[in-house]
């Protein structure tokens, strides 16, 4: 047993899903089921029940996950007790509205603990935005997103080129179409049968792509709105539709009748000047890495 079976185990757990840990872990699906097989072999108890490709824990994985997450935030705080790290002062971090309330919340806590000499101040925007105020140097760093390489437009997107920062890809968010409730089934945008899109403000990649998924709908006018639960109360009133992130529709209470369908990857890098030195930022940056085992967070392959 080492600590990287230690945080397949906790992925797989997290996920319920061999394929969506390897993907969450940048590892191949059948290196996890092999670590985890050894895991088992190791501690000679079954830790998952297998039904087909969905995992869920056994009473004894169940029990052993409590002690994996104990000894996963250990190693971490005894990583950064030897790390030659003197993060202090202030830093200005910009984050996207989606990232602050679904991923953030349990990485400022923990680099609170971890770091009680840096203030943190994060700044919310657009992730046109946030790029602009990195480069103007009003933020020291910020969360974007933008779509994955291999899917990217470099022409649609080249005001999203990361080749001017130091971008290191963090997460990917899984973007999901939101109906409202009853509304049929959907595979393209000609089976829409509300005609209005539900967005943030400009400049949110998020939006954009809605915008581009939809562009075969009949006809398609957009209502700009200021926070996702206005775009859940349209949603829910059957005035729009809308695309958000699957982990901030896990957070919003919805009608059990809300129907949703698949959009898309999206990947989120924190991005800083190329050149910045900064303990701090470096700090965030491991803080931000490692809570992903903890809390299900999702890292690109590759």
């Amino acid at each position: 047993m080492d600590l990287s079976s230690i945080e397949i185990f906790k992925a797989v757990a997290s996920h319920c899903s061999v394929t969506k840990a390897a993907a969450a872990l940048g590892r191949v699906p059948s290196n996890v089921t092999t670590r985890i097989q050894q895991l088992e072999e190791d501690l000679g108890v079954a830790l998952f029940c297998r039904d087909g490709k969905k995992m869920s824990l056994t009473r004894e994985g169940s029990i052993f996950l409590s002690y994996a997450t104990r000894l996963a935030d250990l190693a971490e705080e005894a990583k950064q007790a030897v790390r030659p790290l003197a993060a202090s002062g202030m830093l200005r971090v910009g984050t996207m509205e989606s990232t602050a309330a679904s991923r953030l919340p349990d990485v400022i806590r923990r680099f609170g603990s971890l770091w009680p000499d840096v203030s943190l101040q994060l700044t919310m925007g657009a992730t046109r935005e946030l790029m602009l105020g990195v480069l103007a140097e009003e933020l020291d760093c910020a969360l974007v997103a933008r779509p994955p390489q291999a899917s990217l437009d470099e022409t649609r997107y080249a005001d999203l080129d990361l080749g001017s920062f130091d971008a290191r890809r963090i997460y990917v968010e899984d973007l999901i179409l939101v109906l409202p409730p009853k509304h049929p089934d959907v595979k393209a945008a000609a089976d829409l049968r509300v005609g209005t899109l539900a967005v943030m403000e400009p400049g949110c990649t998020y939006r954009r792509m809605a915008e581009e998924w939809a562009q075969d709908a009949a006809s398609l006018r957009t209502l700009e709105l200021g926070s996702y639960h206005a775009i859940l109360a349209s949603i829910v009133a059957g005035n729009a539709f809308g695309v958000m992130p699957r982990s901030v529709f896990d957070l919003l209470r919805w009608p059990v009748d809300i129907v949703t369908g698949e959009i898309g990857a999206v990947e989120t890098f924190l991005v800083r000047r190329k050149g910045d030195r900064s303990d701090s930022f470096e700090a965030f940056h491991d803080v931000l890495i490692a809570s992903r085992g903890r809390d299900g967070l999702s890292l690109p392959s590759g």
